[in-house]
């Protein structure tokens, strides 16, 4: 088997990953750079990054790779993309970006939402004719003040100038495969996430009745493409920035969801893996189109032709962990870090916060204490939708210590997992076991915690923490024809350890998370009065 080198760019809420990649049997990452760069929160509830910013993190992050593994530039053929999804980067005619992209945490667009959906007769919050014509077409609708329509809608009421100059509607992996090939494209898993392509079969293309319906000029979508076709060729301009040879394949890959599945190995039917990084999800594959509305549930187009991956999905996640850093236990994690060389990169920097996590909630007693920790600090979007929910500390007592609340962070976030869990089981079955991806997964206390919270084995991938990047590689692959097949991606797919449920823990499980649960709707008009516009 040809073992050809490819770069998988991840690029995340807080910083780019570059991995090299060698493929073959086993898909061998052997180098990796992490780039920062910054989240621009406004007062409105905007949630901004520049597009400058990505594009200069992948420039920086490839010349250390190569770097760091005496690779050559001219020894790589393809690379591409795993990026978030439902922001929304307008760019102009000539492919520039006309302001800061509108990350997927930005809601601004809550009037343009509120004003469609609630301008008719109503089911679920959401206006009847819509839910009628979406459903059927788009297998979900635009239901959270986030998805990417308000933020359109936004940008044409708030900012008509630059709006006047629009060309093409992008989301971040299409913004950085038309910087690499001067050709505008979206991936049918974004395509399929803006609710306004037609998805029946596969997909038919972009929708006029749903644009119509949301006010969308049609001519602003652009054409839309599978995850391991070739985007194009590697121009001039974007390969001396990158500083690797014109003319190597550009893959297109896709969304972040979508290439962490791949990345996990999961391509099968029922195939589920949980993510926890910045954010979080859980995501089962499919080979047909569902949805629960209840929930706010629904299934994407998937990296494999006529495969779906059906999402439940955290805003926050692995970024309570980080607000655990910063704000609960700043000066036992700053004494803990203070022994560790300041040069370190990022990726090595969230490692050792999670080796002290480990070790202090390792110490707290399962179920904290009757402490419950709700992970919804920015909002929340399944399985209920509402931009004002926030995280609260429920049940503390005089002798609640730090290590308890920070162990209630984590167990917080991974009984959100459970729930998510929870509502698939009712509509398919799951297979066993789960695999775990994302920063999260690098905690073997983390991974148990997972098993025995949701009462299922839990296999950790080979680099849990680059398994988008991974995805993206193995969509390189693909393209090049190392991998005949999905199911040989993910045969390349290794695992590491294994968890399974210990029984007993059970119990005191199952009690917090019926207090859990009930968390969101006890204490819904509180958030909304102390959150609202109103």
């Amino acid at each position: 088997m040809d073992a050809p080198l490819v770069i998988g760019y991840d690029v995340g809420t807080t910083g780019a990953k570059t991995c090299l990649f060698r493929l073959g049997e086993r898909l061998e990452l052997l180098g990796r750079a992490v780039r920062e760069y910054p989240l621009h929160i406004t007062p409105e509830g905007g949630s901004e990054q520049d597009p400058d910013d990505w594009w200069r993190a992948l420039a920086e992050g490839t010349a250390a790779v190569l770097r760091d593994c005496g690779v050559p530039p001219a020894a790589v053929r393809a690379v591409s993309f795993s990026a978030g999804m439902q922001s929304f980067v307008p760019v102009d005619a000539s492919g520039r970006a006309l302001r800061r992209g509108m990350t997927y945490m930005d809601q601004r667009g809550g009037a343009q939402c509120a004003r469609i959906l609630r301008r008719f007769p109503a089911v679920s919050g959401i206006h009847a004719p819509l839910l009628a014509a979406s459903l059927p077409l788009a297998g979900g609708v635009s239901a959270s003040v986030k998805d990417p329509v308000w933020k359109y809608l936004w940008m044409r009421e708030c900012e008509p100038e630059l709006f006047a100059r629009l060309a093409w509607w992008l989301d971040i992996r299409d913004y950085l495969a038309l910087r690499c090939t001067g050709r505008p494209a979206m991936t049918d898993d974004g395509a399929h996430a803006t609710f306004l392509y037609d998805t029946r079969g596969g997909g038919r293309g972009w929708s006029g009745l749903l644009c119509r319906m949301h006010g969308v000029n049609p001519a602003h979508l652009p054409p839309v493409v599978k995850a391991a076709e070739t985007a194009g060729a590697l121009t001039a301009e974007a390969a001396r920035d990158l500083g690797l040879e014109p003319g190597i394949a550009v893959v297109n890959g896709g969304g972040d969801l979508t290439m962490q599945a791949l990345g996990a190995g999961c391509v099968e039917p029922g195939d589920t893996h949980v993510y926890i990084g910045t954010s979080g999800w859980v995501a089962a594959v499919l080979t047909r189109r569902t949805l629960d509305i209840t929930h706010f549930m629904a299934s994407i187009l998937g990296a494999r032709p006529g495969h779906y991956n059906y999402i439940g999905e955290q805003e926050t996640s692995g970024k309570c962990l980080e607000w655990v850093r910063d704000h609960i236990a700043l000066d036992e994690i700053g004494v803990y870090l203070s022994k560790r060389p300041m040069t370190e990169d990022p990726d090595t920097r969230h490692t050792t916060l999670l080796e002290y996590l480990g070790q202090v909630v390792g110490e707290a007693p399962p179920g904290a204490g009757g402490v419950i920790f709700t992970p919804w600090l920015h909002g929340n979007r399944s399985p209920f939708e509402d931009p004002n929910a926030r995280g609260m500390f429920f049940n503390l007592s005089l002798d609640t210590g730090k290590r308890r609340l920070i162990r209630a962070v984590v167990e917080g976030i991974l009984y959100q997992k459970r729930w998510y869990l929870e509502c698939m089981a009712r509509k398919f079955p799951i297979n066993d076991p789960l695999r775990f991806v994302g920063g999260g997964a690098l905690s073997s206390v983390t991974a148990q915690m997972l098993a025995d919270i949701t009462g299922r084995t839990v296999a950790v991938v080979e680099n849990p923490q680059n398994a988008g990047a991974a995805g993206a590689a193995a969509c390189c692959g693909l393209a090049l024809g190392v991998y005949p097949d999905f199911p040989a991606v993910a045969r390349s797919v290794r695992i590491t350890r294994t968890h399974t449920p210990d029984p007993t823990h059970r119990a005191v499980y199952d009690r917090n998370y019926a207090v859990f649960k009930r968390l969101h709707a006890d204490n819904r008009k509180s958030f909304a009065r102390l959150n609202g516009n109103g």
